[in-house]
């Protein structure tokens, strides 16, 4: 009985507009600044022309269209296609891609990713909540391993040509309303592409991170990585009460108790924050890395 009343007391606290925006900022403040980072190319403002200066020789290790006006550096999945086009072997994105996920895992999904924070944003200001059907996540696998032979094939990046709404945000619609002569290119497969990024809008209103747990080819990749990585979350169950707060503030809607290693987590940490029993912890090298929660539930 205890127990249940702790549960209902710790949910009735985390029901706060407050609190709920104390426990996110963190993550939402360096996101902002990573998505600031990687997006920061204001020369174009003077020179109306894509940076085509070193930096696009680095791959950035998250989803960040290439042809946004404002990027600094190249897209992984962009390239991926790119070198199934040429008909070439991306050791170097394959080598670069693997160090990243072998450390952190799907971290940079939680850390770095610009769309992640614009999905992040858009859920913040619903008001209703709906549930992803639990097949849907296993889409993104499909993408993955379909848009290589279909690009090697087609001779067409087709994952940024016809889906990513990404690309559409960030490069398509800016370049279109800036650039005057691109108006005139505009056709049925932009309308198309408008209508997938507003449709991922739309739901990113209702459902946490609808493209990221769907749709995202690179978030598919680094999952894999999820149960080998060195950095991995720790679940004490001896501490945990499955009071469910971590699913309540988790982005991709994951119960971390029931899986600590699940190949959804984006090692954003919320969960770690918002535990009122401090029961969940980072592993680094297999070295426990605890923060404190603040939750405090007083008894009446």
């Amino acid at each position: 009985m205890y127990r249940h009343r702790l549960m209902a007391g710790f949910r009735n606290r985390w029901r706060k507009p407050k609190l709920r925006k104390k426990y996110g900022f963190p993550t939402i403040f360096i996101q902002a600044i990573s998505a600031f980072i990687l997006n920061s190319y204001f020369y174009v403002f003077k020179r109306p022309s894509l940076y085509q200066g070193k930096g696009k020789g680095l791959i950035c290790p998250s989803l960040n269209c290439y042809s946004c006006p404002l990027a600094y550096t190249s897209c992984p999945i962009g390239i991926m296609q790119h070198f199934a086009i040429i008909r070439q072997f991306p050791y170097y994105l394959l080598g670069w891609l693997g160090l990243v996920g072998v450390t952190t895992g799907r971290a940079q999904c939680g850390w770095i990713c610009p769309f992640g924070l614009i999905q992040d944003l858009l859920y913040s200001i619903g008001r209703i909540r709906l549930k992803l059907p639990k097949w849907t996540i296993y889409i993104k696998y499909v993408v993955l391993f379909g848009m290589i032979p279909l690009s090697f094939i087609t001779l067409d990046p087709v994952f940024c040509e016809y889906i990513c709404p990404a690309g559409t945000l960030e490069a398509g619609i800016p370049q279109v309303l800036w650039i005057s002569d691109y108006r005139q290119l505009v056709g049925h497969l932009f309308v198309l592409k408008v209508s997938i990024l507003v449709i991922i809008v739309l739901l990113s209103v209702l459902i946490k991170r609808p493209f990221c747990r769907t749709l995202c080819p690179l978030g598919a990749f680094y999952s894999i990585f999820n149960k080998i990585s060195v950095m991995r979350m720790k679940v004490d169950m001896d501490r945990c009460i499955e009071c469910d707060l971590c699913q309540e503030v988790c982005p991709m809607d994951i119960k971390i108790y029931e899986n600590p290693d699940s190949l959804e987590c984006i090692r954003c940490n919320k969960c770690i924050r918002i535990c009122p029993t401090n029961a969940i912890s980072v592993e680094i090298f297999g070295k426990e890395k605890r923060l404190e929660s603040k939750l405090v539930v007083k008894k009446r």
